[in-house]
């Protein structure tokens, strides 16, 4: 299970979607088509149909358009919890490019190297920002330093190094019936899952310019993704009741302070949310 807590640590998420400049390429679409017609034609050549009809496409053809995080770090007066997303200003192009959002996220990594928290991260998260490294012609030299063994320090590509945990991965068994969802361990915990949207509008809501719907959506996740961790390490023994009580309570003040500013006020419907859940549960603390 989890061995170690570290500093500072970063529960994060993504979103993607389909990208139309890779349907374009790889299948040879005119440019007349527009971005929509191009990503359904994306979907159908990978088998879409009337039970199906958004089947999941391969990492590397889809665009990477938001990131968000939880952020636990040692403030001078204990825990510091902060909630961070990418674009910041979903109305700047500049923001809003793959390049600069992979870019700054990849260095951040390399620079602050955290404990990265993700539920299916291994398999899809760092992959796709890897991949889509790649094909935007980036560099992230900090981000891939790998040491010579694996406990003289951070390695975000080892299984066997606390630096990035993949919380389905160390909830899952063998199987799909072994295998949570987010919406599955997360509800059963009194914890939000996706009741405003779910992975499969992502595509829908960017394609016709909803990126801050997104974006919100992506905040949602990162915060149902770090109350997991908080859960799980307190399963492993990481932190005693008390202290699990006190983490809890340390975000739901993080949220109520959030919640009075202009910009990360729609915060108040996931703070809502954890509440019912919490109460429906008989999980309050």
């Amino acid at each position: 299970m989890i061995r170690s807590v570290l500093l500072p640590l970063w529960a994060f998420d993504l979103e993607w979607s389909p990208d139309p400049k890779a349907g374009r390429l790889l299948y040879g679409l005119p440019d007349s088509l527009s971005d929509v017609e191009v990503v359904g034609e994306m979907w159908r050549r990978a088998g879409a149909s009337e039970e199906d009809p958004t089947p999941f496409l391969k990492l590397i053809q889809c665009r990477v358009i938001s990131i968000a995080a939880v952020q636990r770090t040692q403030g001078k007066d204990g825990v510091k919890l902060d909630l961070l997303w990418m674009p910041r200003q979903p109305a700047d192009p500049a923001q809003c490019s793959e390049a600069a959002i992979v870019g700054r996220f990849l260095e951040a990594i390399g620079k602050h190297k955290p404990q990265l928290v993700g539920f299916n991260s291994a398999a899809s998260d760092l992959r796709i920002l890897i991949q889509r490294g790649v094909v935007n012609g980036l560099s992230a030299p900090a981000f891939c330093e790998r040491p010579n063994k694996p406990w003289e320090g951070p390695d975000y590509f080892a299984k066997d190094n606390e630096r990035h945990l993949d919380l389905m991965e160390l909830l899952s068994g063998w199987g799909r019936r072994a295998t949570p969802s987010l919406q599955e361990a997360a509800l059963l915990s009194g914890i939000p899952g996706k009741f405003e949207a779910d992975g499969e509008q992502v595509a829908q809501l960017w394609l016709t310019g909803r990126l801050l719907d997104v974006i919100h959506y992506n905040c949602f996740d990162a915060l149902s993704t770090y109350l997991l961790w908080l859960r799980m390490a307190h399963f492993a023994g990481r932190f005693t009741r008390t202290q699990y009580d006190e983490e809890q309570g340390l975000l739901k003040d993080r949220l109520i302070e959030l919640c009075e500013e202009p910009e990360t006020a729609f915060l108040e419907r996931y703070l809502e949310e954890w509440e019912r859940l919490q109460t429906a549960t008989g999980q309050t603390f």
